[in-house]
């Protein structure tokens, strides 16, 4: 027995099926008047019951159809603005990636809620990219062949960027970047633009203050085989060398657990400073600690994805007291800023960790409101106005797109005291 469940209010059961029940009786009874053998009286019945599920089937779609076109019941379903957004939402890097679809959550519900884009939702299409490169070109391939977007947000390690980039420029579709900082990427394609700035500026600012303020002239760096860490070291060592310093380096791959032999390999060189350079927090306090079980506490730098956490700041507060950093700053007296704060902390019950990245998330998706709303909802168009930025209002201040897809501007420097990132000021 076939059952079918249909979702009708009683007037509109009525409305629908009076008139096609009249037309049945009319043909029951012209039945009724012929001459038939059984045959034929039982092909005409399944007529009938045919005709009956139809009347049934029209009458649902028709109670679930909108009661006017106004306001924002013009935006239905498949009427919206796909935006895709690719980050590391499992692993280490998770801890970036969950604040940032966080983030971007508010800015999309904001923006639907005050009636979207010409009339149109954005409706957010997530891909795991998982902070490497091959699930980032995995889930960027499906965002571009299977879901059609025409931008991504992302990614947001470096690796995803820059794997996710080539599909990007060769399907033309914009691809927007709030936290992927590798200098690599810096020109690497009409489509692709990021509104957090490269980590030269970040690692030029720590050479300065190394080799100048500080006076340290010997430099060994952990260096985890990333984008973003070698980014950073890329743009340290040749800053630090021409001032006259020496670097050296040793790397380590994601997975890597115990440092111990590296440890003991560093603190035999006797360095002036080591440069903790890591993708993750995580991973830079099993370095932390595994330096306090060899009860050996040298001067550290550590990125900004160290400095930016402040858990990890708190955790290690004793160990790191002195340490310097390098950050893409906010301005807590920014009104924009002071919003996603009291907004993230309303809706999630504390305040986003790495702040600075979750400026430039929030306003990547108002950008894109702009960029959609003036031109229109097209790749190349989205690239091609990217370039046009300049001193955008935002939660991260003033923002200006160069030429080059980097935004215009930098790093400052920051020093850790009793657990806090502080402006350094020597």
């Amino acid at each position: 027995m076939l059952f079918c469940r249909f979702n009708l209010t009683q007037n509109a059961l009525d409305a629908a099926i009076k008139p096609a029940y009249d037309k049945v009786k009319v043909v029951k009874s012209l039945i009724s008047n012929l001459t038939m053998n059984k045959t034929a009286k039982w092909i005409v019945g399944v007529v009938v019951v045919a005709l009956v599920i139809w009347v049934l089937v029209a009458a649902n779609k028709k109670s679930q159809q909108p009661a006017s076109n106004t306001g924002n019941d013009k935006m239905m379903a498949g009427e919206t603005y796909k935006i895709g957004l690719l980050g590391p939402f499992t692993g280490d890097a998770a801890v970036y990636g969950e604040p940032l679809k966080k983030m971007v959550g508010i800015a999309v519900e904001e923006i639907n809620n005050s009636g979207g884009v010409n009339g149109k939702k954005l409706e957010l299409i997530v891909e795991d990219a998982k902070c490497n490169g091959k699930d980032a070109s995995n889930g960027m391939q499906k965002l571009v062949n299977v879901d059609k977007v025409q931008v991504v947000l992302g990614g947001f390690c470096s690796s995803e960027s820059l794997a996710a980039e080539p599909i990007a420029t060769a399907n033309k579709v914009a691809l927007f970047s709030a936290g992927s900082s590798s200098p690599k990427l810096t020109g690497i394609s009409p489509f692709f633009f990021r509104n957090y700035p490269s980590d030269a500026s970040q690692g030029k600012v720590l050479a300065d203050i190394a080799y100048n303020k500080k006076d340290w002239k010997n430099v060994a760096f952990i260096q985890e085989q990333l984008d973003y860490p070698l980014g950073i070291y890329n743009a340290f060592s040749p800053e630090f060398t021409k001032f006259g310093g020496k670097v050296t380096k040793e790397e380590f791959p994601t997975d890597t657990k115990d440092f111990r032999s590296i440890i003991t390999k560093i603190k035999a060189s006797n360095p002036d400073v080591v440069f903790v350079d890591t993708q993750t927090p995580a991973a830079a306090e099993r370095i932390f600690k595994q330096m306090q079980e060899q009860k050996w506490k040298p001067n550290i730098l550590v990125s900004d994805a160290t400095s930016g956490d402040p858990k990890t700041v708190e955790a290690n507060k004793a160990f790191l007291e002195g340490a310097l950093a390098a950050e893409f700053g906010v301005d807590a007296s920014n009104p924009k800023f002071q919003h996603i704060i009291q907004a993230y902390k309303g809706k999630y019950g504390e305040e986003p960790p790495y702040q600075s990245y979750a400026q430039t998330e929030y306003d990547a998706v108002y950008m894109l409101k702009d960029a959609i709303a003036q031109n229109s909802y097209d790749g190349t168009k989205i690239a091609d106005w990217s370039r046009t930025v300049k001193n955008w209002d935002g939660a991260s201040g003033k923002v200006t797109i160069g030429a080059d897809g980097d935004r215009v501007g930098g790093h400052t420097p920051k020093v850790i005291k009793d657990g806090k990132v502080e402006l350094y000021t020597e």
